[in-house]
C-alpha cells in the first residue's frame, strides 16, 4: 500500500488543486466554478504567511486538500482559523485522507497560536457535516451573511 503524504501545496500543484475544487464546487449550492478565479485564489494562498493549503498526496497524485487562513478574532483576543475548501478526491473519500488534512491544519494552527477554528459548510452537505460532526466542530448560533463588492 503506497504511504499518504500530507505537505504544503507549492504553485506547481495549483492545476490538480483547482481540479479538486471543480469537485467541491458541484456539490456547494452558493458557489460556482471558475477555474480562472480559483487558480488566482490559490496562487494567492500559496503566496502569504497568514494562509496555508495543505495537500495530501499518494502513488505521486493529489487526493486531497485543505486550506487555512488567520483571522484575529476580537471574541478569542487572538487568532483564529478560518478553514475553508477542504475536500478529498470522490475516488478516496472514506479513507481517513480528511482527517490528516484536518490535523495537520490543527497543528500548523497551533503553532500560530490559533485558539479557534472556524469553517463554513452547506447545509445540504450531509456526508460533509456528518464528517465535522465526527471530528467533534459543533455548530454555532451563528448564520454566514455575504454581498458581493460593487468593484469587482
Amino acid at each position: 500500500m503506497k504511504t499518504l503524504y500530507i505537505r504544503k501545496a507549492r504553485p506547481a500543484d495549483i492545476e490538480d488543486l483547482t481540479s479538486l475544487l471543480r469537485q467541491l464546487f458541484s456539490i456547494e449550492e452558493d458557489f460556482s466554478f471558475d477555474a480562472v478565479r480559483q487558480r488566482r485564489g490559490l496562487e494567492m494562498l500559496c503566496d502569504r504567511n497568514d494562509t496555508v493549503i495543505f495537500i495530501a498526496e499518494k502513488a505521486n497524485l493529489i487526493i486531497g486538500m485543505c486550506t487555512g487562513q488567520l483571522l484575529l478574532s476580537t471574541s478569542e483576543g487572538g487568532f483564529s482559523l478560518l478553514v475553508e475548501d477542504v475536500v478529498v478526491d470522490i475516488s478516496w473519500r472514506g479513507q481517513g485522507v480528511g482527517t490528516q488534512l484536518l490535523k495537520a491544519l490543527e497543528e500548523w494552527g497551533g503553532k500560530k497560536r490559533v485558539s479557534r477554528f472556524q469553517l463554513l459548510a452547506d447545509r445540504s452537505n450531509e456526508a460533509g457535516l456528518g464528517f465535522y460532526k465526527k471530528h467533534k466542530w459543533q455548530a454555532t448560533q451563528l448564520i454566514c451573511l455575504q454581498k458581493k463588492s460593487s468593484t469587482t
